[in-house]
């Protein structure tokens, strides 16, 4: 049976930065802030309250990354409460918590959600004209993974 999910018109956008990465994350929404006005925000501690004052805007704030705030998110992906991850990392610099990243990362592939790790690729998804209505996407199938036997 195939499972669908329905991004809705308003989308979630969780936004989240390394420290390194944070004021280019910073410089990116501002120059977005009309594409990302018409959706709802979340971030990280530190992210959110920074995003918050630059946007002038509510943004919904989790923990700081470190702290949980990374899956916290991964969570809300898991419940389908996220439609889109922009995360910013550090590719260059090891992170206390990079098992929190990588699996991030994993739960944003794994339910198939849109995942930006760059500027470029945060620029196509925000002003993408489906961003602006809703749009069906397919569900992985996990059935045979659930059902496997553990030996």
């Amino acid at each position: 049976m195939i499972q669908k999910r329905l991004f809705p018109q308003i989308k979630t956008i969780a936004l989240v930065a390394h420290d390194h990465k944070k004021a280019e994350l910073m410089e990116w929404a501002i120059y977005n802030k009309t594409y990302l006005a018409r959706h709802e925000l979340i971030a990280t501690g530190t992210t959110g309250t920074i995003l918050e004052a630059e946007l002038e805007r509510p943004v919904k704030k989790v923990l700081s990354g470190p702290l949980g705030g990374d899956q916290q998110i991964g969570a809300m992906i898991a419940e389908g409460k996220i439609d889109i991850l922009i995360f910013f990392w550090d590719p260059m610099e090891a992170q206390p918590h990079d098992s929190d990243v990588k699996a991030l990362l994993r739960l944003g592939v794994a339910w198939n959600i849109l995942l930006a790790c760059d500027r470029a690729t945060a620029d196509f998804i925000v002003t993408s004209p489906l961003m602006q209505e809703s749009y069906e996407t397919i569900l992985p199938d996990y059935s045979a993974y659930l059902k496997r036997k553990v030996e």
